[in-house]
C-alpha cells in the first residue's frame, strides 16, 4: 500500500485478525496496515508508526506495548464489548480514545446463553453424543435430567445481556433474583446483596457481569459450593469472571451439578479436565457470533473510526 504522500486515506493498524467484512470496509475507508497480535513492535516501519488507529478484536485488545509503539495513535475501535484486554488507564493518560460495540450483540448473547442453560440442564450435548455413539441404539438409559422450569435462576450482573436473559427467563422460571455491585432502583427482580447468600438461594447463575479486572474470580470456591451439588453455573461473560481451578474441582468432585461454558480463562485452551466431563457443556466463545451481530459489530467499529476522523462525537466511547 502507498505511503501517505501517494495516498490520502488515514494510516490504521488492523491488530491482529478480523473478520472478512470489517477488514474490506476499513481497506475502503483507510491505509491499513496488519500488525499480528504477537509481532515485535520494536521493528515496525515508520509508515506503520504513523497510524491514527487501531482496530482489534476483544481477545487482542491494546496492551500499553502497542500504544506505545504507534506515537501518533489516537484512537482504539474495539471488536467487542468487553475491553478487559485494553490497557485502559494508559489510553486516558496517553489521550487516546477508545470505543467498544455494545448493544449490538446483546439478544444474541442472551439467547445463547439461555441456550447453555438448557442444554446443560437437560443434559443436551451428553445425550446428543450418546445417540451418536449408538448407545441408545444398544440399550443404554440416559440418565434422567434436571429442569429449568421452576427455578430460581440467579443473574450475577444486572446490565444490558443480564436484562435480556432475565426478560427470556420470566416465563419459566420459579423466581428471578440477582447480584450486583449495587442494586439496580429499576429492577423488576429481587436483589440479593451478599455474593454468597445469592449463590445459596440460586438453581441456577448465569454470569453475565462486565469482564472488567474488577470482576476476577468474583465467583470463587465459596460461591460455588453455596451454589451446591444441584446447582448449576453458566458463563457468557469473561473467563476469569469465574476462578476456573476452583470450577474444574467442584467439577470433578460433583460439588455443582454442571456447567455451561462459552469463556475461558486461557482462550482458546480450555482445562483439560473439562473436555471428559458429561455435566458441562462447552462452546467456543460464541455469544455474538453470528452473522447478523458481526456485520453490526463492524459496522459499529466504522460508525465510531468515521466520527473520529469527521472530528464528530463518538458514538460508544469507554474512554
Amino acid at each position: 500500500m502507498g505511503r501517505m504522500t501517494e495516498n490520502p486515506l488515514p494510516p490504521i493498524v488492523a491488530y491482529g485478525p478480523l473478520n472478512p467484512y470489517l477488514t474490506q470496509e476499513l481497506e475502503r475507508r483507510f491505509t491499513v496496515h496488519a500488525v499480528a497480535a504477537d509481532a515485535d513492535l520494536s521493528t515496525l516501519p515508520a509508515d506503520v508508526r504513523s497510524a491514527r488507529a487501531l482496530v482489534s478484536f476483544g481477545s487482542v485488545g491494546a496492551p500499553a506495548t502497542i500504544m506505545d509503539a504507534l506515537p501518533q495513535l489516537e484512537m482504539i475501535g474495539l471488536f467487542s464489548v468487553g475491553y478487559d484486554k485494553v490497557d485502559v488507564d494508559h489510553a486516558r493518560a496517553k489521550g487516546i480514545r477508545v470505543t467498544n460495540t455494545p448493544d449490538v450483540l446483546t439478544d444474541d448473547v442472551a439467547d445463547l446463553a439461555v441456550g447453555l442453560l438448557y442444554a446443560t440442564v437437560r443434559n443436551i450435548a451428553a445425550n446428543d453424543r450418546m445417540v451418536r455413539a449408538g448407545d441408545w441404539t444398544r440399550g443404554v438409559k440416559p440418565a434422567l435430567s434436571g429442569r429449568v422450569t421452576g427455578s430460581r435462576i440467579g443473574i450475577l450482573g444486572l446490565g444490558r445481556i443480564g436484562r435480556a436473559i432475565a426478560k427470556r427467563l420470566e416465563p419459566v422460571a420459579g423466581e428471578i433474583i440477582y447480584h450486583n455491585r449495587r442494586e439496580a432502583a429499576d429492577a423488576p427482580y429481587r436483589y440479593v446483596a451478599d455474593g454468597l447468600d445469592f449463590a445459596r438461594q440460586s438453581d441456577v447463575i448465569i454470569v453475565a457481569t462486565s469482564g472488567g479486572p474488577e470482576a476476577a474470580k468474583l465467583v470463587d470456591a465459596a460461591m460455588l459450593d453455596a451454589l451446591g451439588p444441584d446447582g448449576v453455573i453458566v458463563n457468557i461473560s469473561r473467563g476469569r469472571v469465574i476462578d476456573e481451578d476452583a470450577l474444574v474441582a467442584a467439577l470433578a468432585e460433583r460439588r455443582i451439578a454442571g456447567a455451561g461454558l462459552d469463556v475461558f480463562v486461557n482462550e482458546p485452551h480450555v482445562p483439560q479436565a473439562l473436555l471428559t466431563m458429561d455435566h458441562v457443556v462447552l462452546q467456543p466463545h460464541q455469544g455474538s457470533a453470528t452473522v447478523h451481530t458481526r456485520k453490526a459489530m463492524a459496522d459499529l467499529v466504522l460508525a465510531n473510526l468515521d466520527a473520529h476522523f469527521a472530528g464528530e462525537p463518538l458514538l460508544t466511547p469507554v474512554v
